[in-house]
């Protein structure tokens, strides 16, 4: 059950449109991150695991965490680039793994979705650190405040391509088989 409908009546208008679902979004750009400060290597297609996490990413190791995959939309980082007077923002500058567009990703807080074949839940928003400022200057940390994404933790394998859609799951036989 998402966050939002514990806080209120689940009959109110505000928690029904809190529970209504996004529009389906798409995977634009997917990145692995070889090793610490290393940069990212744009990759087509990567498999997902829940025991391991995402393959080929140095955070593999961390398979339990809330972190196995770290997600951002593509709308943010437009948003990011005119905060910093930038023309654009190349998505590895920004260290996250699947860049998307067509979905607000805050509207799947508290919720599983589904990225390309896999299952994922939503396990918070994924705040910049201070690399930021390395990477483009003073006042980089700022200009990511609150655009930097999501993290997420992997239910079940699967694997994600560009173009493949994301999606809330709503399947309540999922939770069942978990």
């Amino acid at each position: 059950m998402p966050q939002s409908a514990n806080l209120m009546n689940p009959a109110s208008p505000l928690a029904r449109l809190l529970d209504a679902p996004p529009r389906p979004g798409v995977v634009v750009w997917i990145g692995l991150r070889p090793a610490r400060h290393k940069p990212l290597v744009p990759v087509e297609t990567a498999d997902m695991e829940p025991e391991h996490g995402l393959g080929g990413d140095h955070y593999r190791s961390r398979a339990t965490g809330s972190r196995q995959v770290t997600l951002i939309q593509s709308e943010h980082l437009a948003a990011i680039a005119g905060y910093l007077g930038l023309r654009q923002v190349e998505p590895g500058r920004l260290r996250r793994n699947i860049v998307v567009s067509g979905i607000n990703l805050l509207a799947l807080k508290g919720r599983r979705f589904r990225l390309g074949t896999a299952v994922l839940l939503y396990t918070g928003e994924c705040h910049p650190c201070s690399r930021m400022e390395v990477e483009f200057g003073t006042g980089g940390y700022n200009a990511v405040r609150g655009h930097g994404g999501i993290t997420a933790r992997l239910l079940s394998a699967g694997q994600v391509r560009l173009g493949d859609p994301i999606v809330r799951d709503d399947d309540p036989g999922l939770t069942a088989a978990l």
